[in-house]
């Protein structure tokens, strides 16, 4: 039985017991063979085979020993020494470097709320970690980031301790691995047997969330596996985004290495993995759309929005609005004047035809259409300048399909006695009860990147 004062190895004296999961103890001792102060205390990891032990927690524990001899980085406690000893038990121990500080768990349970930078200090620190660790050859995974393996150093560094679940080579096809991990923190492909960088990404966008929160990311609501946590915290939406999606449910919509991570976390922006596959906006596309978390809103022009169509359609109009003008004289003048009833009966039907015309004019030379979707609900509107003419609301949870299709308008000739027809490309959402289409007249790749667009963000 391990107790304080007690020395092993001639060398480590046991100072005060730091841990103790069961499986293995961890103990803060001095090094009595240290050349200097500061190297005095270091921390022995100790694991009796036996009993519950069994040969998979020794495997673990001697690949812990063998990583930690080949990492050398600054935020990485540095191995130092492994030994075994037979005293009616086999004892086995790791001896490495003693971070001075507090882990996040200890500093969490003693009402420590942490605010939005110091959390950003600690995603950044910790990416850097994974950075390196994920890009070795072969790549490192820790498999365990949690409050308690995270020490915020005395030198307000932050370290990544605790090896003890680490994988050190990638998963091959129809291969797993031991299942590790901390029920709350590690994703769901990690308890399959199957983690991969992102995996530690998910870990760690988790143990932020606990910081954020105070409250343990296995406590707090989920719905479609993803956490909920927005409610709870006050921080800007754009790192909440960057929050969700590290915490991505599903490992093909994660961010999938921890470089990427940080570099959308610096740049304040939103990582959308599946627009590296899909068909980009053409350069020329007068369409505006902008997305966030809580809605997708797209801003549409007319058919007619080619220079030639609007300076045709504003002569037009110029004529029109002169015949409009004398039309409304003579309707004043007949108001006035003894004219046979007849002619006003005429009159007013063709004056209301001509303002239809006016008003079909203006909207395809100055109107646009907004497809706005949220959670709930999503609307195709009809604009002209800033007065809503026309609006088809439905429920977004309805959306069945979003594609690409076709209009086809039939137009008459000046030269030929037949009509023709016109195919023009237009999006169509497909509900349970019927089609919304809008966009008519984008070009065939419009259509395409504009209804991967929408489907990308109902995935989310």
């Amino acid at each position: 039985m391990l107790q304080a004062e007690q020395i092993l190895q001639n060398r480590y004296q046991l100072q005060r017991q730091l841990g103790d999961n069961g499986i293995r103890q961890t103990w803060l001792a001095k090094d009595l063979q240290a050349n200097n102060d500061q190297r005095q205390q270091v921390v022995v990891k100790l694991l009796a085979f036996g009993g519950t032990v069994q040969w998979e927690d020794l495997k673990l524990f001697e690949r812990e020993v063998q990583i930690l001899k080949q990492l050398n980085h600054p935020r990485i406690p540095q191995y130092i020494d492994y030994f075994s000893i037979d005293d009616r038990s086999l004892w086995f121990g790791l001896v490495q470097e003693y971070i001075p500080g507090a882990s996040l768990k200890e500093m969490l349970t003693q009402g420590k709320r942490f605010t939005e930078k110091q959390v950003r200090k600690v995603a950044i620190e910790i990416l850097n970690i994974l950075i390196h660790l994920h890009e070795l050859n072969p790549p490192v995974l820790h498999r365990d980031i949690k409050p308690s393996n995270l020490i915020w150093g005395e030198d307000n560094h932050i370290y990544l301790v605790d090896f003890g679940a680490v994988q050190d080579k990638a998963a091959k096809e129809g291969v797993t691995f031991t299942v590790v991990g901390t029920y709350g923190y590690a994703p769901m492909e990690q308890f399959g047997g199957k983690a991969v960088p992102a995996s530690d990404l998910y870990a760690l966008g988790t143990t932020l969330i606990h910081l954020l929160t105070g409250t343990s990311p296995a406590e707090l609501p989920v719905r479609d596996l993803q956490i909920q946590f927005r409610d709870l915290v006050n921080i800007k939406p754009s790192f909440a985004d960057w929050l969700e999606d590290i915490t991505e449910p599903s490992v093909e919509r994660r961010i999938s290495n921890a470089r990427e991570a940080l570099e959308t976390l610096k740049a304040n922006r939103v990582f959308s993995p599946s627009l590296l596959h899909t068909t980009r906006q053409p350069v020329d596309s007068r369409v505006q759309l902008k997305k966030n978390r809580k809605q997708l809103l797209i801003k549409l022009p007319m058919r007619s929005q080619s220079a030639l169509e609007i300076i045709c359609s504003g002569g037009t109009l110029l004529i029109m609005a002169v015949i409009g003008l004398i039309m409304v004289l003579m309707m004043i003048t007949a108001l006035f004047a003894s004219v046979p009833l007849l002619f006003l009966i005429i009159l007013i039907p063709v004056c209301l035809v001509f303002v239809r015309f006016i008003d079909g004019l203006l909207i395809n030379a100055f109107g646009h259409q907004r497809v706005h979707i949220t959670p709930e609900h999503f609307s195709v509107e009809l604009w002209l300048f800033n007065l809503c003419r026309q609006r088809q609301l439905a429920a977004t949870d309805s959306i069945q399909d979003v594609f690409q299709s076709v209009m086809y308008i039939t137009n008459r000739s000046s030269f030929q006695m037949n009509n023709v027809k016109e195919e023009k490309e237009m999006v169509t959402i497909q509900t349970d009860e019927q089609r919304y289409s809008f966009g008519v007249g984008l070009s065939p790749m419009e259509c395409i990147w504009l209804a991967n667009e929408i489907k990308d963000w109902l995935r989310r």
